[in-house]
């Protein structure tokens, strides 16, 4: 897979990109993702990507000139058109469901704005798609753009080393859409505190009805919008 990231702050990526799951399915040709700067691609001396929006209002606007260059040039990089994707708090919400599904993409595009959203002319004249990580203001979608690829990419055949990995998380299909089961390891007890029973019987069948039974009721207490949900 590709993923091209058009952002004012490529920096931002670097130390995420450098780490744990991300690097080693960068290492591993998984994955290659491009950072490419938005302010590379303006015509003035300021390097000026934002403007006072028509009709008046609070903030700044990005402009559709730079983003609309820079998203063509990265366009042709490679003969993979692409999905491009806004992060947005107009979007969708994402979620497990939509990580699965971009994940089986060849290319992904997305577009981190700043200031007070974007030109609407980005997301009509790009015929872009929007996703939001949550009801919640973020300085810019940089942030969000690292939460979304960080979910796809471990999903990812081989950037986990064991495919079976993320099949029983939290909100994953195994998991009926809901929360994982409580994990133990080594020591058996620690400081009063002892494993299950059950998960030292050896008896799989049982251990997984366990787990399952244990997950449903975690989300039950914590999380009923997702039994909801599902």
């Amino acid at each position: 897979m590709r993923i091209d990231v058009l952002t004012l702050f490529p920096e931002m990526f670097e130390s995420p990109l450098r780490y744990s799951i991300l690097k080693r399915a960068q290492q591993a040709g998984i994955v290659n993702i491009v950072l490419t700067n938005i302010r590379d691609f303006t015509t003035d001396n300021y390097k000026k990507v934002d403007d006072k929006p028509y009709g008046g209002g609070q903030g700044m606007v990005m402009m559709p000139g730079p983003i609309f260059d820079c998203f063509e040039h990265v366009e042709k990089q490679s003969a993979e058109k692409g999905r491009v994707i806004l992060l947005s708090p107009q979007g969708q919400k994402f979620n497990q469901a939509k990580a699965v599904e971009l994940s089986e993409e060849k290319r992904l595009i997305f577009i981190s704005g700043r200031y007070e959203g974007f030109d609407e002319r980005i997301r009509t004249g790009l015929g872009a798609e929007q996703i939001s990580v949550g009801d919640y203001v973020l300085s810019g979608g940089e942030l969000a753009a690292m939460i979304v690829i960080d979910a796809i990419v471990r999903l990812l055949p081989g950037a986990l080393g064991d495919d079976n990995s993320s099949k029983d998380e939290s909100f994953s299909p195994s998991s009926d859409g809901g929360l994982e089961y409580p994990q133990y390891t080594r020591p058996e007890v620690f400081r009063g505190m002892k494993v299950p029973d059950i998960l030292l019987s050896g008896d799989h069948g049982k251990i997984a009805e366990w787990r399952r039974q244990q997950g449903l009721e975690r989300t039950k207490k914590w999380r009923p919008d997702l039994l909801e949900e599902a």
